[in-house]
């Protein structure tokens, strides 16, 4: 591997382990509370808040950022709504919502001469194009989120946790797109759902040697790495689940 390789492959692998720093956490609640789509619903609204930007002529700047945190903590407060009055049919408002948000966006971008690689780019990531300043301010978003998590989402506080879970969300998915922002969330967490001891530790150990696999994969065949490091983590997290039900007895 060349030094150019790795002077692209390092600042995504940071960007990959700033990612799982707080969607390992946070896929864990979320697996407990059953409420698995809503990383994908929060994260296509947010993506869907950067196409009405773009559509609008503007590409760059706070403007998107505002764009994206307004529009996922909007589709986080309607989903905390449903939550509070449809709770036995949460997770088929939380599906539907993902399709709207995606079908709107998908309209949004139809006429555009550029909307096709502009959704690509929203849902699959442009993971190997970050660079070390680009991670800073998300770094001090997710020290603050880890912080906020510990003291104040761990008290059962619902609201905070859908408000603090979009914010994350949208800093996620502008650094490695929508697929891979739900995989991170939910494979090492589902990979480490039999673990008896260590389970968070295991689920960071997964995650991380799947963007390191991945990575170096995907510069070594010429492919696209955030498919690519959902495909391997796919594969350790099968692999995983089915030598802890086989030790459990449950195959």
């Amino acid at each position: 591997m060349t030094s150019t390789e790795l002077g692209i492959i390092l600042p995504a692998l940071l960007a990959g382990l700033l990612v799982l720093s707080t969607h390992v956490p946070l896929g864990r609640e979320v697996l407990a509370r059953g409420i698995i789509f809503i990383d994908l619903a929060i994260a296509q609204i947010a993506g869907l808040g950067v196409i009405i930007a773009f559509t609008a002529g503007i590409h760059e700047g706070w403007e998107v950022q505002l764009a994206a945190v307004s529009a996922a903590l909007t589709g986080a407060l309607l989903l905390y709504w449903a939550e509070k009055k449809w709770p036995d049919v949460q997770e088929a408002v939380i599906g539907a919502t993902f399709v709207i948000a995606s079908s709107a966006s998908l309209l949004l971008l139809a006429n555009h001469p550029q909307g096709g690689d502009h959704l690509k780019e929203i849902l699959i990531g442009q993971i190997l194009w970050v660079d070390y300043m680009t991670l800073i301010p998300v770094a001090v978003l997710y020290a603050a989120v880890l912080l906020l998590r510990h003291f104040i989402v761990a008290q059962e506080n619902r609201l905070t946790f859908y408000l603090v879970f979009a914010v994350t969300i949208t800093a996620s998915v502008q650094l490695v797109g929508v697929y891979l922002v739900f995989a991170s969330l939910i494979l090492p967490a589902l990979a480490t759902i039999h673990f008896e001891k260590n389970q968070l530790l295991a689920a960071y150990s997964i995650g991380i040697a799947a963007y390191l696999g991945g990575l170096v994969a995907a510069a070594l065949l010429d492919l696209p790495a955030g498919p690519v490091i959902i495909m391997v983590m796919a594969a350790m997290t099968l692999l995983s689940l089915i030598s802890t039900s086989r030790k459990t007895g449950t195959a």
